[in-house]
């Protein structure tokens, strides 16, 4: 055992010892997190504007500032990149993180130097909380690898941007950057199938013990490895690999694939970062449910999804929510973001310690491999191509194909009911992925690197969706078809009925 694993191991003892305390006083905690919040709230111009003192109550807080989103901040937003100081949080922020999101374009998150340091803060505990269950330090004294956006920042306004991996990649802790992989010239390559290459080339002779990424991406990178090293498992190329960590996106459409490249079962930590703050990790290699982050710097509300259109929802307190339930996440953060709704849910499933596990978005929408693509889209889309062809179209939905046969890369999956057909179909999804391409910039990046093919089209039987609501129950009423879906549920089931 080297001088890191063990540090690491008897580190990870005493961090485990804090995080378990802290979890039982996690209410008390957050009371306390609440006050530091709308303390220094108090002296920013948004907290002027809504009424926030600096000894307000959480009831009183909810009264004051409604539910928000982020098209509610951007004139805050545009005044910090401007550079005006305590605008949302005191100060400047150290960046602003770029986020596609889910119900709008290019995001700008503030982050602060609180924030970034809580974010860095959790992520080693996830690491550190593995190594305490299982007693596995000896990663450290190998390299690790985290696939990730390029670490060059740009500027919004006055204030640096970037992708939140690439802000990261410049605040590594000291005893983890002399391991980490890949080098800064490589991860700054922009083109993504050049990157992939050059990362493999560049791991390949290294003793790779912790491989972590987005599963779209780590298949990529592990189809490539067998290409250049001509051998058919990661584990023949990485015999001490030992470790895989993972978030942004749903993992089990991807584990069967991934787990086919390793060659073997490996185990596993699923982490929960967000633009907005660092929400929560898996701490047991046994029980479900990935551990809340209560002392990150983020007070948490939770709100019934069905109340979200309410102007005055039920805010419930990390004491007052119920296992079994679906929650929005609502967030006030120690970088000013203030009851912001962040657009996931999730359901507890423990209170001691609090344990959640993702459930989905509150919109209906598809990022399979980070796409990020919304209703409204989808439909601009369909209307171009129906404009352009001279077709009707009945009903659609969307899903991702995110296993295609062999030969042929992920794509989207168009499921149409005519009612009268285009005369040349192939024209007809041509026209919907370039009308993605042109409206959404990171579907247009995924094409362009390959990541994904052009969309497909399968035209379905007249009467096709009325039988798929009718199989369902759903037949009628205010009942509707989804647009999209980021699971294929709706397609396995138009699958089973209508395609021989």
């Amino acid at each position: 055992m080297g001088i890191r694993s063990a540090i690491a191991g008897k580190a990870a003892y005493f961090i485990a010892r804090a995080v378990y305390r802290a979890q039982q006083q996690a209410v008390p905690l957050q009371q306390r997190l609440f006050s530091e919040l709308v303390r220094v709230g108090a002296g920013t111009k948004f907290g002027r504007q809504r009424g926030i003192t600096a000894r307000m109550r959480v009831a009183d807080f909810q009264k004051a500032v409604p539910v928000t989103d982020y098209e509610a901040l951007t004139p805050y937003i545009q005044e910090i990149a401007d550079g005006r100081p305590d605008v949302l949080w005191w100060g400047l922020p150290l960046y602003f993180c770029k986020s596609s999101g889910t119900t709008s374009g290019t995001k700008y998150i503030p982050v602060s130097k609180e924030q970034l340091a809580a974010m860095i803060r959790a992520a080693r505990d996830a690491l550190m909380l593995y190594v305490a269950k299982t007693g596995r330090s000896r990663f450290f004294d190998r390299k690790m690898i985290f696939l990730q956006g390029s670490p060059a920042l740009e500027k919004y306004g006055a204030i640096p941007a970037g992708r939140l991996s690439g802000i990261v990649y410049h605040h590594v802790p000291f005893y983890a950057r002399a391991n980490r992989m890949p080098s800064y010239q490589v991860n700054c390559i922009e083109d993504w199938e050049e990157k992939i290459t050059a990362i493999a080339r560049e791991t390949l002779p290294e003793p790779m013990s912790v491989i972590s990424g987005i599963p779209p991406w780590v298949v990529m990178y592990f189809e490539k490895l067998r290409e250049l090293s001509g051998k058919k498992f990661i584990k023949d190329i990485f015999p001490h690999f030992e470790l895989f960590v993972y978030g942004g996106v749903n993992y089990e459409p991807y584990r069967q694939k991934i787990e086919e490249l390793i060659g073997c079962n490996i185990p596993s930590v699923e982490t929960y970062p967000a633009s907005e703050g660092f929400i929560a990790y898996q701490d047991s290699q046994q029980q479900e449910g990935l551990l809340l982050n209560v002392n990150g710097g983020l007070f948490f509300e939770f709100v019934e999804p069905h109340q979200l259109d309410n102007p005055h929802p039920e805010r419930l307190t990390l004491q007052d929510i119920e296992t079994g339930k679906n929650y929005a996440v609502i967030l006030t953060t120690n970088a000013g973001l203030w009851a912001y709704n962040l657009g996931d849910t999730v359901r507890f499933v423990s209170k001691n310690p609090y344990r959640l596990v993702v459930t989905g978005r509150v919109k209906h929408f598809i990022s399979a491999f980070g796409e990020h693509v919304i209703a409204e889209e989808v439909e601009q889309a369909m209307q171009y191509a129906i404009r352009q062809t001279g077709c009707t179209v009945v009903e659609f939905s969307v899903a991702p194909q995110v296993n295609p046969p062999a030969g042929t890369a992920p794509h989207h999956e168009w499921w149409v009911e005519f009612g009268r057909e285009p005369s040349d179909i192939s024209r007809f999804s041509a026209l919907l992925d370039e009308y993605m391409q042109n409206r959404n910039p990171y579907y247009r990046d995924l094409r362009q690197g390959n990541i994904l093919q052009q969309a497909r089209v399968i035209s379905l039987p007249p009467g096709a969706f009325a039988a798929y609501m009718k199989s369902i129950g759903k037949l009628g009423g205010q009942n509707k078809v989804p647009r999209l879906k980021n699971d294929r549920s709706i397609a396995h089931t138009l699958e089973k009925m209508f395609i021989p």
